[in-house]
């Protein structure tokens, strides 16, 4: 009986997603007309909210009015309007008969988190591009929906992790849509939706497996290649208790899990699996270890990102999953998903036109007071932008600082990959730090003991996990203990202004700062190093605090460490 609610319960959601996909390949076609009818249905519905009138919505007839009514804004900007919808005034952003579901919470470039409003219109669309990715997807490998679709294993965060003055919850947008799941569809996903509450990171990772490790799986999905490797790591740190639990229909009593969670997945895991723990068993017996490639023989594809800074991170899939196919979620945000990748192995995805407008900033105007914009037909292959989405959920010619590149088109639609969060930024492991955020920190850490720094730059450095490398010339760090009581601070300090870093040093997918020694000298050299290359004055040069190139770090010598050192 469970296998035929399986094979069809899913079936009228794959017969709608492949309609959905085909409309929107079809679409790419007359991506031009597709995005500005997009725009004007946007405007018009919204033209009665003070955002409308204040930018004066009812006299926008083209897209050329847009940008003419409606100046390139950030978070910073838009957070007036949000806070009110936060409050409960629901019209400073939307116009009548919008409803705002949740706010999906994430760090902002400064050292306040950003509220992302998460409207009907904007939940719809981000669940739609789901829908289109999935099925391209699946249909790619037909092992997915042979018998039936195989089971997902997909992890969601808690969307009710707080409320705002109004009573709106704060949190996490796929806890929410696995909340809204129909119930015989979540029987194909191994984790329960009450999971998404529980806090501590391995203990979550532990429940995705005791859900998941005696199932064929078809696959794993998870938006940073660092969250599947550690939960692939951990069932073989933890294989003997994970066994004796599979046998025994229990959870461990030492993983931190809720008791309310443990009763809402007690049906999952109480029944004994005495055949699935002796499998997993002889797989120990005969290899030493425990991992996906042997215990997800027929695992189907494995789904992250691949673009960006994750490409180190996929180094370490062989050793785990052997030569599965990888396929990109694509470019996703708090504040939408902007791109729909259809094939595998590459970060490149179809820009999702049927449910943002978007225009772009061509890299070298990145820096512009007023830059000129391009919209989304008129990119050229090979040229790089930043990518400005209109989204349903109150964001206006939004700049996301996702610097991303035109590889190619499907139709008239740019096929995009993500570089990187611009020069300002960093992430390798979907910490998105700002240099702004960087410079709060260390300047907060040197006020509370006392020091006055020449100068410093943070800089990503890899490892298992990877982590930044703090570079201060040595005639800095005198006396005592200064070393590392000032890595303490500023570990601290970045962990109060950005959710991410603090959710990833907790996670352990980040490891802590690393303070590195200069020799004197060796900030007159960076200058001179990045002059040349950059051909710009001394009088134009500004040192950054902050940069997002993993190889910067060989550049440097450092004291007491071999020379050209990277890690």
């Amino acid at each position: 009986m469970l296998y035929l609610i399986r094979k069809y319960a899913g079936f009228p959601l794959i017969q709608r997603s492949r309609r959905l996909a085909r409309a929107f390949l079809a679409q790419t076609h007359r991506a031009g007309d597709v995005q500005r009818q997009l725009l004007l249905r946007r405007i018009a519905r919204h033209a009665d909210s003070q955002f409308g009138r204040d930018h004066h919505f009812d006299e926008i007839r083209s897209p050329e009015d847009f940008r003419r009514r409606v100046p390139i804004r950030g978070y910073t900007e838009h957070e007036p309007y949000i806070d009110r919808v936060r409050q409960g005034e629901t019209n400073a952003l939307f116009g009548r008969g919008t409803e705002v579901l949740m706010f999906a919470m994430t760090s902002g470039t400064t050292n306040r988190p950003k509220t992302i409003p998460i409207t009907r219109e904007s939940l719809n669309d981000y669940r739609t591009g789901w829908l289109i990715w999935g099925i391209t997807a699946f249909d790619a490998h037909p092992g997915m929906l042979e018998r039936g679709m195989k089971p997902i294993l997909q992890l969601a965060s808690d969307w009710r992790e707080n409320y705002t003055s109004a009573g709106i919850p704060c949190g996490a947008i796929t806890g929410l849509t696995s909340h809204m799941q129909n119930p015989l569809v979540r029987m194909t996903y191994c984790m329960p939706a009450a999971a998404s509450r529980i806090k501590d990171i391995e203990s979550k990772y532990y429940v995705a497996l005791r859900n998941s490790v005696h199932r064929d799986l078809g696959t794993i999905i998870a938006a940073n290649p660092s969250t599947i490797l550690a939960i692939a790591r951990l069932g073989d740190r933890e294989k003997e208790t994970l066994i004796r639990d599979i046998r025994d229909g229990t959870i461990d009593p030492k993983w931190s899990i809720p008791r309310e969670v443990r009763d809402a997945i007690h049906l999952r895991t109480r029944r004994p699996r005495r055949r699935a723990s002796r499998r997993l068993e002889a797989i120990v017996e005969r290899t030493g270890r425990l991992l996906p490639r042997d215990y997800w023989p027929d695992l189907q594809f494995v789904a992250n990102w691949t673009g960006g800074t994750m490409g180190a991170y996929l180094r370490s899939y062989p050793e785990f999953f052997g030569d599965k196919p990888i396929r990109d979620i694509g470019l996703i945000a708090s504040e939408g998903r902007f791109t729909i990748p259809i094939e595998d192995n590459t970060p490149a995805g179809v820009l999702d036109i049927q449910h943002h407008y978007f225009e772009f900033i061509p890299e070298e105007q990145g820096d512009a007071e007023q830059p000129e914009t391009v919209e989304a037909t008129e990119l050229i292959e090979g040229r790089r932008y930043f990518i400005l989405p209109t989204t349903g959920g109150g964001l206006y010619r939004y700049h996301i600082h996702d610097l991303v590149e035109c590889v190619g088109f499907h139709g008239r639609a740019p096929l995009l990959i993500f570089l990187n969060k611009g020069a300002h930024f960093s992430s390798m492991a979907g910490e998105k730090l700002s240099e702004f955020q960087v410079v709060a920190a260390v300047n907060a850490a040197q006020t509370s003991m006392g020091l006055k720094l020449t100068s410093f730059i943070l800089l990503p450095t890899w490892g298992e996990p990877p982590y930044y490398s703090m570079l201060i010339e040595e005639a800095d760090l005198r006396g005592e203990g200064v070393q590392g009581q000032l890595e303490g601070r500023v570990e601290a300090e970045l962990s109060k202004v950005n959710l991410e870093y603090e959710n990833r040093r907790e996670t352990l997918r980040l490891n802590p700062i690393r303070i590195r020694r200069l020799p004197a000298g060796s900030w007159a050299d960076f200058q001179q190093r990045r002059l040349a290359h950059s051909g710009g004055t001394v009088e134009q040069y500004k040192q950054p605090c902050l940069l997002s190139d993993l190889e910067a770090i060989k550049g440097f010598t450092f004291r007491g460490e071999p020379e050209n050192v990277a890690g």
